[in-house]
């Protein structure tokens, strides 16, 4: 976690010169390169069908790593990370049962009213659009991480997933933010790169061999709070009183609805599963035999 959100930080740092598409382009683009030459995919492996989920796994994949990055540009770093957690916490919440799938719901709403605090009238409107854009992202990531889990093995659906997605940014703001590129800025994006998602990807795996499903997704809901930080840190993002109320609710809420999705020990499905992942993000599988993992 710590690794993602530096990363973030260090890609809230280069908005400021080749903007927020520009930042989400470095890093997907050096992402895909990576994947490709250290997994190198081959075809043989990938039904038409898994490669058509592979495929639009990179475009939500771009999806949310664009919206985010426009979120951040707007909003403060802890705000955006903890709207954005609302798409995986309304995946596990929707999979919960009893009391859970209404209480930590209601819970994360209201952290969301303590985050935004629309009676200012300060809030950045545009902003939190994004950030909820990305939600929605998220949880269809949920979805077709899935699905590219169930049908091909090891990290050969990051390998093609992450070159899809920088390929669609590079289509759509490629143009715009290629010009602007200078050898520093190409060699700070690998750098970037590793920071997000090359490094957290090998440490979730020891971790996930190392602990069971639902201790792992519960650890990961805190990864609002090690926004907040790294923003006060890295970024001097000084959050209002009510903000750090509303992250913390919206913290309870992903625990919660983590372990009312249910609990077990990490299966080798599971693993294979966190290896589909969105590059600095976690997400809560939405399958009860196969436990939020991260």
């Amino acid at each position: 976690m710590l690794c993602v959100q530096i990363g973030l930080a260090v890609s809230v740092g280069l908005i400021d010169r080749i903007g927020a598409d520009g930042a989400a382009w470095l890093r997907l683009s050096w992402a895909g390169v990576l994947m490709l030459v250290i997994v190198r995919p081959r075809p043989s492996e990938f039904s038409r069908r898994a490669l058509l989920d592979a495929s639009l796994l990179g475009l939500v994949t771009a999806g949310v790593t664009v919206l985010f990055m426009y979120a951040v540009a707007r909003i403060p770093l802890g705000t955006a990370s903890a709207l954005e957690f609302l798409g995986p916490l309304s995946v596990a919440a929707l999979h919960g049962r009893g009391r859970g799938r209404v209480l930590w719901p209601l819970c994360a709403a209201v952290g969301v009213v303590w985050l935004t605090r629309p009676w200012e009238g300060s809030v950045d409107a545009v902003g939190i659009a994004f950030a909820l854009g990305a939600a929605c992202c998220w949880a269809l990531y949920i979805v077709l991480t899935q699905r590219v889990g169930d049908a091909v093995t090891g990290l050969n659906g990051l390998a093609v997933s992450l070159p899809v997605a920088a390929i669609a940014t590079t289509v759509f703001v490629g143009p715009s933010v290629i010009p602007e590129m200078t050898p520093g800025l190409l060699i700070a994006g690998i750098g970037l790169a590793l920071l997000l998602p090359v490094v957290p990807f090998a440490l979730e795996m020891q971790a996930l061999r190392r602990l069971d499903a639902a201790a792992f997704g519960t650890l990961m809901s805190l990864e609002p709070a090690f926004a907040s930080i790294i923003g006060l840190v890295m970024l001097g993002q000084r959050p209002h009183w009510l903000s750090v109320l509303g992250i913390a609710c919206v913290i309870a809420a992903g625990v919660g609805a983590t372990r009312s999705s249910g609990s077990g020990s990490v299966s080798s499905d599971v693993e294979v599963h966190n290896e589909f992942e969105r590059p600095g993000t976690r997400i809560c599988d939405p399958q009860p035999t196969r436990e939020p993992c991260s």
